[in-house]
């Protein structure tokens, strides 16, 4: 079916990610099943079973996600849902089952395989090899990763160090897989270094997330928790594919829809999250093959459409406000919020043509969504990657939180922005200090506490480190809990 952007036979690709795909893609036609059900049920027994994980596997099915009993799951970090016994996912029980995982990589391995032929080897192959058993080095006058010590390990990371012209010449990364506790300590040990060179994986997902939700409300987190979900009268949820990025997420669609609230999906793509489910959990619903809607409308934007959609909601809004000023909360702008006039004035100077172009949809659809937007009482916009990686990902997130403010969509219950995030320690990854920008409140109790004299001034996040990377500024990288290469295509 012809090639693709990353998988082109005779393009220049960037070595370690395996061979290029040359093959047709694997789907068919259309898509008929409903999202999860079992197909994901059998997918799950498929991956027990090879992991060699039945009976240990299954036992974490029932603890995983419970917050008393049992751990969050390692691959996303929905909320826990209270009521559920088994609040999985087919992607979650893989991320599990190959924590657990008996196959593993010795000196025998590296002797065998060079490390200009693994960087041939896809990433599944490379990683299906299995755990390092300890610290290995690469010798260049071999091509191969030999066995070293962790004293020698440490000895030759701390000759690079101190061989440094200036701490800023080191990159510290890591990604939401660091505990709490690895995350402080890492962070310490950089700063006591005297740098604040802390990419991490956040810098490129949900940065333009933090960013619009600082500046809009002065927090970089979402103010809408799972129970806002249950409780919101319409639900929008822009740039996520909920069965790849989410599954849990299917529940809370499924709940919203049976019990009347509109739910709008906002992609480039109809997928099949985006239309109905069958969720695991529901035994009798397995059991007669009986799906459940997840959307009562799909809007199928252009890539980065977002923001065009979202102004010309707000235009609509504007414009009942001109024969029912009750459609704007006034007491809630008057008392909250700042530049309301020049909001206004700004929205309805943008013309409708240009909105159309850049929404890629219909007048009428913009319509019809700032319709459900204005008849309902207690609305959240919820969002993911397809916003967040854009340009204009910072503007979009600002214009989604000026939306949910003329109607005072901010701390009621049912209501609010709720940045859809990835890894499950992410932001515990930034509340222990993994953060190349910290605040002086940070850097001073950090300095009290631990005798230390932090630096002030920013570090890199990860595109500068990229690009100090290619200017050769920085000459020790260091990564810790993720694929720096991967994170950062």
């Amino acid at each position: 079916m012809g090639d693709a952007f990353g998988l082109m036979k005779d393009a220049p690709r960037q070595g370690g990610l395996g061979p290029a795909v040359t093959g047709d893609w694997a789907s068919t036609g259309e898509y008929e099943h409903p999202a999860a059900g079992w197909g994901a049920a059998l997918t799950v027994g498929k991956v027990l079973l090879e992991q060699r994980q039945p009976i240990a596997g299954t036992k974490a099915m029932f603890t995983m996600n419970h917050p008393k009993s049992g751990f969050d799951c390692p691959g996303c970090a929905w909320p826990d849902d209270k009521g559920v016994a088994l609040d999985i996912c087919e992607n979650g029980i893989k991320h599990v089952t190959w924590e657990m995982t008996h196959k593993r990589v010795g000196k025998e391995f590296f002797a065998e395989h060079s490390v200009s032929e693994l960087a041939e080897w896809s990433d599944f192959a490379l990683e299906d090899a299995g755990r390092l058993v300890g610290p290995m080095a690469y010798d260049a006058a071999t091509d191969h990763y030999v066995p070293i010590s962790w004293n020698d390990a440490f000895r030759l990371i701390a000759e690079h160090l101190h061989g440094l012209d200036s701490p800023d010449q080191a990159a510290f990364y890591t990604s939401g897989r660091l505990s709490n506790e690895a995350s402080f300590l890492y962070q310490l040990f950089a700063r006591e270094l005297g740098t604040n060179n802390l990419p991490d994986c956040s810098n490129m997902c949900h940065e333009g997330s933090g960013r619009g939700l600082t500046a809009s409300l002065a927090t970089g987190k979402g103010t809408a928790d799972l129970e806002d979900w249950q409780n919101c009268d319409a639900l929008f949820v822009l740039g996520v594919n909920a069965a790849s990025n989410a599954p849990r997420m299917l529940t809370s669609l499924a709940e919203a829809v049976e019990r009347g609230a509109q739910v709008v999906h906002v992609n480039p793509l109809r997928e099949v999250a985006a239309t109905r489910t069958i969720v695991p959990h529901e035994i009798v619903d397995m059991a007669t093959f009986h799906d459940h809607p997840t959307s009562t409308l799909n809007l199928q934007v252009r890539p980065g459409g977002d923001l065009a959609l979202i102004r010309g909601m707000a235009k609509v809004v504007f414009e009942a406000a001109e024969r029912d000023p009750s459609v704007l909360d006034q007491a809630f702008i008057d008392g909250y919020t700042h530049d309301y006039e020049a909001y206004r004035a700004l929205v309805e100077a943008t013309p409708w043509d240009a909105l159309v172009t850049q929404a890629g949809l219909t007048e009428t659809e913009i319509r019809a969504a700032a319709d459900i937007y204005l008849a309902s009482e207690r609305t959240v916009i919820s969002w993911c990657l397809g916003v967040s990686q854009h340009e204009h990902g910072v503007d979009t997130v600002r214009e989604i939180v000026n939306l949910l403010l003329l109607r005072g969509n901010v701390g009621r219950l049912g209501t609010g922005p709720s940045p859809v995030r990835g890894h499950s320690n992410v932001q515990g990854n930034r509340t222990c200090g993994i953060n190349h920008k910290p605040t002086e409140e940070w850097l001073a109790k950090l300095d009290e506490v631990c005798g230390i004299r932090s630096p002030r001034d920013p570090g890199l996040d990860t595109v500068h480190t990229v690009a100090a990377l290619h200017r050769g500024d920085l000459k020790v990288f260091v990564g810790m809990g993720g694929n720096f290469v991967r994170a950062a295509p």
